[in-house]
């Protein structure tokens, strides 16, 4: 009887010993086989050291795909009802969801990206860019003790010439006034739990941020329009030349007296400061309209097509941007970008303004007057003089 029944017993060894084996080479390919296609603890460390974990595993496992009625028999991975499942369909937004709310957030139960967000926010943004600016305070500082102001060299004659035109000037500080008080209302508004509630306590901080947050939104208008009329006006003006590259090689002759540089109406160094304020004038002003019309303005998915599209991803390395974008990311990755190009376009208008006031004589009154001293005009932009003075000329009647 036994020897009968020893072909079956081998057989049975034999298949338990294949199962086991092929239940082995699943779980050593697959180091989730052991906690039932959870995470793990590998996975739990590398994401509280910031790491990238791939959470493939868990978007997809969320059982039976129709999940609009998940108690009339939805079936889970492990053959029964489970919640989990349930919950992970919410939190990666695969969920048919019917709300009463018609926002298109309205829709979204669980989205977490908030904490990312805040991270960066209040992270690297912060700390990089609050360094960035006393970078450039400093640096501005160091340059004025080694060069000093820069003088007019010639012998002053006390005669002007007009340099920009009242409507010109109008542009200007219809961008320039509103970014001042744009730059400070953000900076608060960004530092104000850090710097200014230990200054004046909270009550006093919930009045600033109140009234910093009507003015931040409502003189984002007129700089827009000041941002659009300066286009109008000096773009044509703005356009690379050869004289520009000899310009760059001398720096405009600013390192060292009697260096001056020759410049139509404006040099390089203008030229490459328009372009800046232009190009990130126009990020932050569409960032900032996405921001203040929420889930109505999308701007960052758009943004990350293109990059997807010519190929700036693969530059650094990287897989293609995730152009599919929950609502609230929509508004927390405008808000960073937000940030960011404002650091930046604070840092270019902070050299602006040194220039233009304690660290060149004669520039101001360009923009306050519309005048500037003939010698000034002859030492710093000589092209665009001899230019306005041939013009003249041609219009003065011979006797």
């Amino acid at each position: 009887m036994l020897a009968l029944k020893l072909p079956a017993i081998m057989l049975a060894a034999f298949l338990l010993l294949i199962t086991s084996f092929s239940v082995w080479a699943q779980t050593a390919d697959d180091p989730r086989a052991e906690t039932g296609g959870a995470q793990t603890l590998e996975d739990i460390l590398a994401r509280q050291k910031g790491e990238v974990v791939d959470d493939q595993f868990r978007r997809d496992a969320i059982g039976n795909p129709d999940i609009a009625a998940p108690l009339s028999g939805q079936l889970g991975t492990l053959g029964g009802a489970a919640d989990p499942e349930l919950w992970r369909a919410f939190r990666y937004g695969t969920a048919d969801i019917i709300s009463s709310d018609p926002s298109p957030a309205g829709n979204v139960v669980i989205q977490d990206g908030g904490m990312r967000w805040l991270s960066w926010r209040n992270g690297p943004l912060s700390v990089y860019g609050g360094y960035l600016l006393l970078a450039v305070i400093v640096a501005l500082a160091a340059f004025y003790a080694l060069r000093g102001k820069i003088r007019i060299e010639g012998k002053k004659t006390g005669e002007t010439i007009l340099r920009f035109r009242l409507i010109e000037r109008i542009a200007h500080w219809t961008m320039a006034i509103p970014f001042v008080l744009l730059a400070v209302t953000g900076l608060s508004l960004l530092f104000g739990r850090v710097a200014l509630i230990p200054l004046f306590g909270k009550e006093a901080f919930t009045t600033i941020s109140i009234v910093g947050k009507f003015v931040h939104n409502y003189v984002a208008w007129p700089f827009m329009l000041g941002l659009a009329l300066s286009f109008i006006f000096w773009v044509s003006k703005n356009f690379p030349a050869k004289v520009d590259f000899k310009w760059l090689i001398k720096a405009g002759g600013m390192l060292k007296k009697g260096g001056h540089a020759s410049s139509g109406k404006f040099n390089a160094g203008e030229k490459i400061l328009f372009w800046m304020v232009m190009l990130f004038g126009v990020i932050i002003s569409l960032s900032g309209l996405s921001l203040l019309f929420p889930y109505q303005i999308n701007f960052i998915s758009p943004l990350l097509e293109v990059a997807n599209s010519i190929g700036l991803p693969g530059l650094f390395g990287i897989a293609p941007f995730d152009t599919v974008l929950a609502p609230q990311e929509e508004m927390q990755f405008a808000n960073l970008l937000h940030i960011l190009i404002a650091f930046v376009y604070m840092a270019i208008v902070i050299g602006h303004i040194y220039m233009g006031t304690v660290g060149m004589e004669g520039a101001l009154p360009s923009m306050t007057k519309g005048r500037v001293e003939t010698q000034w005009a002859k030492e710093h932009h000589d092209l665009w003089y001899e230019e306005v003075v041939n013009k003249t000329a041609k219009k003065i009647p011979a006797d």
